[in-house]
């Protein structure tokens, strides 16, 4: 890994965890609370691919458990958003020179890796709370922390996207 690509990884690990810790509305019913770090999973899956959002999406969202007194989440947020950072990038992820910003696999990418996002959610509220039914009312907070993401991913997203940031990113 080059000294370049290290760097730019360590700073989307610091804007996942970041942005999930500024602003926490805590939810009784998940034992968790609703953030905005999925809007950033969801802009470094797209516009850097699936190794970035994977590493970013797990370890900076786990690290925000971990210092916000949920380390009891830390486990499985390492798992369940390291892989939607994963699916996010490997179906999202193109050359931005390419394509327009509102695509199909943009789309499709954004809507998948937040779907498994809710339903990681469930399986982990499952196991924590030993219960399926109980882990059921996890489903509508995460998905109002998902839609919330998406819409910042794509006023942020498409931002970025006009002002050509990835040419001045570029990990290649």
């Amino acid at each position: 890994m080059k000294t370049k690509e290290l760097c730019l990884q360590g700073l989307m690990i610091a804007l996942v965890t970041v942005s999930t810790m500024v602003l926490q509305i805590p939810v009784s019913a998940t034992n968790g609370y609703i953030h905005l770090g999925d809007s950033m999973i969801l802009i470094i899956g797209i516009f850097f691919g699936a190794r970035y959002g994977m590493i970013a999406g797990g370890v900076g969202a786990a690290l925000a458990d971990l210092l916000s007194g949920y380390a009891h989440w830390a486990p499985f947020t390492l798992i369940i958003k390291g892989l939607m950072g994963y699916l996010i990038g490997k179906i999202g992820h193109r050359s931005m020179e390419e394509q327009h910003f509102f695509t199909v696999r943009t789309w499709l990418g954004a809507v998948i890796g937040i779907l498994w996002m809710v339903m990681g959610y469930y399986l982990g509220g499952a196991v924590l709370q030993s219960s399926w039914t109980v882990a059921l009312t996890s489903i509508p907070e995460n998905l109002v922390q998902g839609g919330a993401g998406l819409v910042i991913f794509l006023v942020v997203g498409y931002a970025f996207y006009k002002a050509k940031i990835y040419k001045y990113v570029s990990v290649k």
